[in-house]
């Protein structure tokens, strides 16, 4: 028998170029679709995340009350220590800061006062603020009793008026604004709270969807051949259900 050599003609394959050095591309067209396909549990996840944010702000955390009392400090111009020889803000700010919150300043409040508290415990619910350019020292007290935070405020004013000019040599601070208990809490703030925990519940959800989608590595379109291997497939193979095949033996029976 003679060979005859021919040639068949060989089906050209669609070749895409596949991604350089072996880099796995994120579709973000992809992603915003699967976003889009969960939104409803994404907002499901929203609702959650907001109602327990809300319900454990109101129902477990304990609120505080924050009273401010306010002192201007004036100088004596004999003094040897005049404030307006001073650096207003930063140098009187940190003498005073210094100065109110130390230990025998904030001893005698305790003893004065009859509180049960410790040096650091009360330290930690007490602020001084000097606002940039004046002379006003600020004293704010947190409490969980509203009524407690401003006698503390206005108590540690009081002792600052009688100790601070006799450490510093100058003129006795002015007392302007006594503390009042405030009528409405200072934190926790219920709203922000709550818009938290809905946005937090929310990414953590989309994180999930994100990360399973970008680990699952199962073929599932063409497309997804094509990305990989830089083919196109010439032929899809269907699927044939399990309720597919019992309906077509059924129909052979009859």
């Amino acid at each position: 028998m003679e060979e005859t050599n021919r040639q068949y003609p060989q089906t050209p394959l669609q070749a895409k170029p596949a991604p350089s050095n072996g880099e796995d591309v994120i579709d973000l067209m992809e992603i915003g679709y699967l976003l889009w396909n969960h939104i409803l549990m994404i907002l499901l996840c929203l609702v959650i995340g907001a109602a327990g944010a809300f319900a454990f702000t109101k129902f477990c955390i304990t609120k505080q009350y924050t009273a401010t009392t306010s002192m201007y400090i004036v100088g004596d111009a004999d003094s040897l220590v005049d404030l307006s020889s001073l650096q207003i803000g930063s140098q009187i700010k940190g003498d005073y800061q210094e100065l109110i919150k130390s230990e025998d300043v904030m001893q005698e409040i305790i003893d004065g006062l009859g509180l049960d508290e410790t040096y650091e415990s009360l330290i930690s619910k007490v602020t001084i603020t000097n606002p940039s350019d004046t002379h006003v020292i600020k004293i704010s007290v947190e409490d969980p009793d509203p009524q407690l935070a401003a006698d503390i405020a206005n108590e540690i004013a009081s002792v600052a008026k009688k100790k601070l000019p006799e450490i510093m040599k100058i003129s006795a601070p002015e007392i302007y604004n006594k503390a009042k208990a405030p009528e409405k809490a200072s934190s926790p703030s219920t709203m922000k709270n709550t818009a938290l925990g809905g946005l937090v519940v929310a990414m953590i959800y989309c994180a999930y969807l994100i990360i399973n989608f970008l680990m699952n590595d199962t073929f599932v379109t063409p497309e997804d051949i094509n990305k990989v291997f830089g083919v196109q497939p010439i032929a899809v193979v269907p699927m044939i259900t399990k309720k597919r095949s019992k309906a077509k033996k059924g129909g052979k029976r009859a």
